[in-house]
């Protein structure tokens, strides 16, 4: 299709709105969101009007004499965001994936609102200053990397580490879920990886209809309901007589599991709950892909990504974030040495031993069982690594 700056185009219903530097745009009939300055606002709203090309293009580059205006090359951008329906009165074939989600619409919004709210959200900070308090008071608490082997038996040490951390993952998602209810939009939860684990996730891409500051809530509920939870198992553990072993040992393993998750969410080279909300607050919404392209001056292993652009506005947040990133790598060896790796090493010693023992014992299959489990996890990690490379060539194509 051959597009001149003579060319009128007629673009899909869109939803603009400003924030903190510039402004998101969304596609009302995807549901897709899409971050652009106010030159390019102009520019749509004057096509919205009914304008030619190149009377946009005249019009910007008097209004802005400092930008390199080229209207065609934009047209160009727009057509493949999926954004123009006609140019000229040819109507354009587009193929768009329909953005409407109801998930989790069943929660009513007053239930979200009953965790969510002015005094919940100061509560929550409170809570979190007195889990610190209690373990810095009782240093004793805070379990060692030892508290998940509950049993002699590591297959049931695997069940019950797995079984409580997939339910200590869907409070703290329902957390996320509860706080974009309280807000009357949708969620839906998928699944997907971060470093080695894999992990559920809830998709907030609705939250983009908030303003800044109502969703950063979003961002930390998910923490919120965790360190409620790591309260009630600090109380418990203060008080329940040390004769419970079991039970002592479930909320060894709560409390090592949600600490630990709490520091990984400081691995800023991953986008988690905490980068968002870093992302969020400084209005930089491209912040780990620039911060990685400036770091790549130093550390050439790092994968390019030539498809974002640093603001100048944003240059300072860049390089604040690059230290961020490189601080990740850090406490990420750090919790492999403190943790990951002494607890590979005590259940795969384990293991390894209980292969030698006859076939006709429980050690025995207690120890194929675990090598099976692990099979299986690795498929499943390499099985999310692989669908999420797909989508990401799927969308460089």
């Amino acid at each position: 299709m051959n597009i001149t700056l003579e060319s009128h185009l007629k673009l899909s219903p869109l939803s603009i709105r400003q924030e903190k530097k510039h402004y998101i745009v969304e596609d009302s009939l995807s549901g897709e969101f899409y971050e652009m300055p106010k030159i390019c606002i102009d520019a749509i709203e004057m096509i919205q009007e009914g304008q030619s090309l190149g009377e946009v293009e005249r019009f910007l580059l008097m209004s802005y004499p400092e930008e390199d205006v080229d209207l065609l090359s934009f047209a160009e951008q727009i057509i493949d965001f999926g954004l123009v329906t006609e140019v000229d009165g040819e109507v354009m074939t587009v193929l768009k994936k329909h953005g409407k989600s109801d998930g989790f619409t069943w929660i009513p919004a007053k239930l979200g609102h009953l965790f969510f709210n002015k005094i919940t959200n100061k509560l929550y900070i409170a809570i979190f200053i007195v889990n610190i308090l209690l373990i810095i008071r009782n240093p004793h608490l805070f379990p060692s990397y030892k508290a998940i082997f509950l049993f002699d038996s590591m297959v049931f040490n695997v069940l019950a580490f797995t079984l409580i951390t997939l339910l200590l993952i869907f409070i703290h998602e329902f957390g996320h879920v509860f706080a974009i209810r309280s807000y009357h939009l949708p969620a839906q939860l998928n699944i997907g990886h971060r470093l080695f684990l894999v992990v559920f996730e809830t998709d907030l891409t609705t939250a983009w209809r908030l303003q800044s500051k109502e969703r950063n809530i979003l961002f930390f509920a998910g923490i919120c309901f965790e360190q409620l939870i790591v309260f009630i198992a600090l109380c418990l553990k203060l008080f329940v007589p040390e004769g419970n072993t079991l039970f002592i040992g479930i909320l060894n393993i709560i409390i090592f599991d949600i600490v630990v998750k709490l520091i990984y969410q400081c691995c800023f080279y991953m986008k988690t709950d905490i980068y968002y909300f870093i992302e969020n607050i400084t209005g930089s919404y491209n912040l780990m892909e620039n911060s990685k392209q400036l770091l790549r001056k130093w550390l050439p292993f790092i994968k390019a990504d030539k498809s974002t652009t640093t603001f100048t506005e944003e240059r300072k947040f860049v390089h604040m974030y690059s230290g961020f990133y490189v601080f990740g790598f850090i406490l990420t060896i750090a919790l492999f040495g403190l943790y990951f790796i002494p607890q590979a090493i005590f259940m795969y010693s384990r293991t390894f031993t209980n292969l030698f023992h006859p076939s006709s014992t429980a050690y025995f299959w207690d120890a194929i069982i675990i090598v099976v489990q692990t099979v299986l996890l690795i498929g499943m990690l390499f099985y999310s690594i692989q669908k999420n490379r797909r989508e990401d060539i799927g969308i460089g194509e």
